[in-house]
């Protein structure tokens, strides 16, 4: 049986072998000389099943031990049922969901749990794995203490809301078999959380690979991205909420058509609360660009997709100017200090602010005249 123990920093872990789950016990610290014994400390146990692992578990295992409660817990994996009732909480196996019990499996042919019927009046619907059951039941308290915040707090809510719907929906619905869209997609993509996850496990020719080696690289990895992604929502993107609706706010002050912004800092996050400040203030018609500052201080003018999801834009940039750069660009357009136009059409550079407006302008009025 394989049984793990962590100190408190998230970076160290020790793996220990042992016979009988109801001895084993969780030891050493990093602060420990070799020559020292290690000192036995006893600790709850996380149950789940051993054999390949995925991103579901390992991201559960790992949100568990953000608790107080489960900080030092060992991981036993196994698919003993008599080993799993030794466990203070178990996820991915076992065939059971009941939160009063700490049983949180999703396997069995009678669950079809979502976010919105295990916590409404939350929106989401794609049925959940073990990750999506824990983050449900605990992540509230996640999320408040890596935040450093109440429970309570509305930041709170908003920060869990939006990394379920950014990162553990995605987790939820790969080990559910969900697909994301209908019809056959136009190319793979093969660097998700999920698919890096099983990377690490053996591969089918390597016989006596450590199979715990790899659980334990994979909770690290998917640990620190969970970590980020919290974090990012406090420090980033909720900041940037305020420089956006004072940028949409005043957007007839820069053009009467109300269909350019300008943001006074570049790089921050600008579309989800875009398109979330257009639905709230009932904005028509909807804005096609937004001027922003890059980091050599030149002006970039740039198109509003058509969703967060869409590679389409509301208005790309007119056609004839699309892969044109610097003189030929300005001779093209008629406007000075044009610096590029994307292939694409939906980015430009002009060393300007007026000429990054003007950009956006004509880009209007040429849009007006095909129709």
């Amino acid at each position: 049986m394989y049984l793990v123990a962590r100190n408190t920093k998230l970076s160290f872990y020790t793996l220990v072998i042992a016979r009988k789950v109801n001895t084993a016990q969780a030891f050493m610290s990093e602060d420990q000389s070799p020559n020292k014994k290690p000192r036995l400390i006893d600790s709850m146990k996380i149950g789940t099943h051993n054999g390949s692992f995925h991103c579901d578990e390992i991201l559960a295992c790992f949100m568990l031990r953000q608790l107080p409660k489960y900080a030092d817990a060992e991981v036993i994996r196994t698919r003993d049922p008599a080993v799993l009732d030794t466990c203070d909480v178990v996820v991915d196996v076992g065939g059971v969901y009941d939160p009063a019990k700490n049983r949180f499996d999703h396997h069995q042919r009678t669950f079809n749990e979502s976010m919105s019927t295990v916590n409404p009046p939350k929106k989401w619907t794609t049925k959940l794995s073990s990750a999506g059951l824990v983050y449900c039941h605990f992540g509230r308290e996640i999320v408040s203490k890596i935040l450093e915040l109440p429970v309570e707090d509305p930041i709170t809510d908003v920060v869990y809301d939006k990394v379920y719907e950014n990162f553990v929906e995605e987790i939820d619905a790969i080990d559910n078999g969900i697909n994301q869209y209908d019809g056959e997609p136009r190319y793979q993509i093969s660097t998700n959380i999920s698919i890096r996850v099983s990377h690490f496990n053996p591969q089918w020719n390597e016989p006596n690979a450590d199979e715990m080696a790899g659980f334990l690289k994979a909770m690290k990895m998917v640990g620190a991205e969970f970590l980020d992604k919290v974090l990012y929502y406090k420090k980033s993107w909720l900041p940037a909420r305020e420089l956006v609706e004072e940028a949409v706010k005043g957007r007839t002050e820069v053009d009467p058509s109300g269909e350019i912004v300008v943001f006074k800092t570049g790089g921050c996050p600008w579309k989800d609360h875009l398109f979330n400040l257009e639905a709230e203030l009932d904005i028509n018609p909807p804005i096609k660009y937004v001027l922003y500052t890059d980091q050599a201080n030149k002006w970039r003018i740039q198109c509003v997709p058509e969703s967060l999801v869409s590679f389409s834009n509301r208005l790309s940039l007119p056609e004839d100017w699309r892969g044109l750069r610097d003189d030929v660009l300005t001779e093209k357009s008629g406007i000075e200090g044009c610096i590029f136009v994307h292939a694409g059409g939906f980015i430009g550079g002009n060393h300007t602010y007026e000429g990054a407006l003007e950009m956006a302008k004509k880009s209007l009025k040429m849009a007006e005249k095909k129709t």
